[in-house]
């Protein structure tokens, strides 16, 4: 087994947040955005470095190839170097540092590879500054119109295709990914599970399914000292009512089920004024589609009317559960039994490149701890050791499944 070089994958991760460094140690690297293309040039040149051919796409997602002795399909690694504004250092761009670390320690070990390998820096994962999140994984994977993405547009008012033409990585499409012999991303959790049970690694079985709602809902306004509380048509007393209800209710569902009520907006929005509409959301997920139905039959059996007030439930948007591949989450936990570092099966809440990659490609994940919990803010924090054990984990199960390949054993997907 071969160990990757915990000092200089340090030193990666401490020099790539440098671009959009913020002053409390966060990064805001936003897609296409100066940081962004001054980060995609400095991984270009550690890649053409190590003797990789460095191609863009229609999309600039970007793909590094170290070949092997056989022109067979790649395995592929990556994540994004975009981030959310006020981000954290690690979120992403980790992916793509780890593999970087993968690919050099085999340069540095000289170890012949049978089947090339290969890095993708996905743009605009984030969809921080272009709405959606994973825009061009998903053109790529045919989730999303690349015609509407191209309109999609920044809060300056630029356009995704004008940003494109500017930022130099307008590339072919015929540089698509679009056949792999299997996709593996490396990421922080996220979230506390790992650092609260002391495990070291998590082998991620999928991407759990979700659903978000919009609860509408219409009264009357009226000035607030002068109309008694029984000739109300208050909408904000009975969101609070409907709220309360849907967390007793779904908190009965399942021990393991997430949700969420993460905006409200109230009109006219004056504290002297009965609102006149009130509007929340309600965000849940969960990996096993029966709990994802009871949750919508949940939600879809809001009353219509109540206390004098209208009430429209809209389902904004929806995923079902991705499953990875077993036999490569298999590899991966095989790697980290291999190193003695512990590990546990686990589904990821958040979205992620590899839940679109997972539709052409065989997939898997590996989550390193994030301390605290934290992440999408500047005290996102992982500790380089862990950082290393994920890249570790990550070497040792691409050298695993390249020989694999060379042998044409097949991965099961599902």
């Amino acid at each position: 087994m071969y160990k990757c070089n915990q000092v200089r994958l340090q030193q990666t991760i401490d020099y790539f947040s440098r671009f959009g460094a913020t002053e409390n140690g966060g990064v805001t690297r936003l897609s296409l955005s100066e940081e962004d293309l001054a980060a995609r040039q400095y991984f270009k040149e550690c890649c053409q470095a190590l003797g990789m051919d460095v191609k863009v796409d229609d999309m600039a997602n970007m793909y590094a190839v170290l070949p092997g002795k056989h022109d067979i399909p790649p395995i592929v690694m990556g994540s994004h170097l975009d981030s959310v504004v006020k981000g954290g250092r690690f979120d992403g761009v980790l992916g793509i540092l780890t593999a970087l670390e993968a690919v050099r320690t085999i340069v540095d070990n000289e170890i012949e590879l049978d089947a090339p390998l290969m890095i993708v820096n996905f743009t605009n994962e984030e969809g921080a500054r272009f709405e959606p999140a994973m825009m061009s994984s998903g053109v790529i994977t045919g989730k999303f119109e690349k015609e509407t993405m191209m309109q999609s547009t920044d809060r300056e008012g630029v356009t995704f295709a004008e940003a494109l033409s500017k930022s130099g990585y307008e590339g072919d499409a015929e540089n698509r990914l679009n056949e792999a012999y299997a996709y593996l991303e490396l990421h922080i959790e996220q979230g506390p599970v790992l650092e609260a049970e002391g495990i070291e690694l998590g082998v991620v079985e999928g991407v759990m399914g979700m659903v978000c709602y919009e609860v509408r809902i219409k009264g009357e306004s009226n000035h607030a000292g002068t109309t008694p509380m029984t000739m109300r048509r208050d909408p904000m007393l009975l969101a609070a009512k409907l709220i309360s209800y849907l967390d007793k209710e779904l908190r009965g569902v399942d021990e393991t089920l997430v949700y969420t009520f993460g905006r409200m907006n109230a009109a006219p929005n004056i504290p002297t004024v009965i609102p006149n509409e009130v509007i929340f959301t309600i965000d849940s997920r969960h990996k096993d589609p029966r709990v994802m139905e009871r949750v919508e039959n949940i939600l879809l059996g809001l009353p219509k009317e109540e206390g004098g007030c209208a009430v429209q439930t809209i389902k904004l948007w929806g995923r079902d559960t991705v499953h990875f591949s077993p036999d490569i989450c298999d590899e991966v936990e095989a790697a980290c039994q291999r190193f003695g570092y512990s590990s546990r099966r686990i589904y990821s809440g958040a979205g992620h490149d590899a839940q679109f990659i997972a539709s052409i490609v065989p997939s898997v994940m590996i989550f390193v701890p994030s301390i605290g919990g934290k992440s999408h803010c500047e005290e996102e924090e992982t500790s380089y050791e862990q950082c290393a054990r994920g890249a570790d984990v990550l070497l040792e199960s691409i050298l695993i499944l390249q020989a694999k390949q060379s042998l044409q054993q097949p991965i099961t997907t599902k």
